[in-house]
């Protein structure tokens, strides 16, 4: 298989953080950002942009309040999937897996990393509930703050979602539509890695 260049390496994780290493200099807003793939209870698919805030040596990882959509439907299903996307390169990463959730460390490292302001709004947002207008948001933006004062813990319902991949595709544009695609496969997650050139 002619797997070279940009697609070159045994590792598909290796792969996908070099080419955000390549594509963060060049994008110019999130570079991280990826379109999030869900399904609701009926398999009406939802999708939304997030950021991806790590590659781990075995999974994606971005963070959210549970108790949103995207985080109710994941719980459910246990599956998510994702595109991320940048034009400056003009290639793309799909990906589909198995989620779980990161309640640990890690979460609470990335939660202390943040803002204040943004610490304390995932406290005061009841995330993808109607909220009927933007003064009763700032106001319980305000009466958190009074309440857990300069430094909030980690909400025990926010926290990171980890996507363990069963397939990943790379993706490169080539001329005439003729593009490149590889995709990683795998039916669980301790299994080889099987890679096919697949058509444009």
């Amino acid at each position: 298989m002619d797997r070279t260049g940009i697609f070159a390496g045994e590792d598909p994780f290796a792969i996908a953080s070099a080419w955000l290493d390549e594509a963060t200099p060049l994008e110019p807003n999130d570079p991280n950002a990826i379109a999030l793939a869900t399904v609701d209870a009926d398999g009406l698919p939802n999708a939304r942009m997030v950021l991806l805030k790590d590659i781990e040596p075995a999974a994606f990882v971005f963070y959210t309040n549970y108790g949103s959509a995207k985080g109710q439907e994941i719980a459910a299903s246990g599956k998510a999937a994702f595109v991320l996307h940048w034009k400056s390169l003009r290639r793309q990463i799909r990906v589909r897996g198995l989620t779980e959730r990161e309640e640990g460390p890690a979460a609470d490292a990335y939660y202390a990393s943040r803002s204040l302001k943004s610490r304390l709004g995932a406290w005061a947002s009841d995330q993808s509930q109607p909220l009927d207008s933007r003064l009763t948001l700032m106001a319980a933006v305000a009466k958190m703050t009074a309440a857990k004062g300069p430094n909030p813990p980690r909400p025990s319902f926010w926290g990171g979602i980890r996507i363990i991949p069963l397939e990943i595709e790379f993706w490169a544009d080539g001329a005439f539509r003729l593009h490149d695609r590889f995709c990683w496969r795998r039916s669980t997650p301790g299994e080889a890695w099987q890679v096919t050139r697949l058509n444009p």
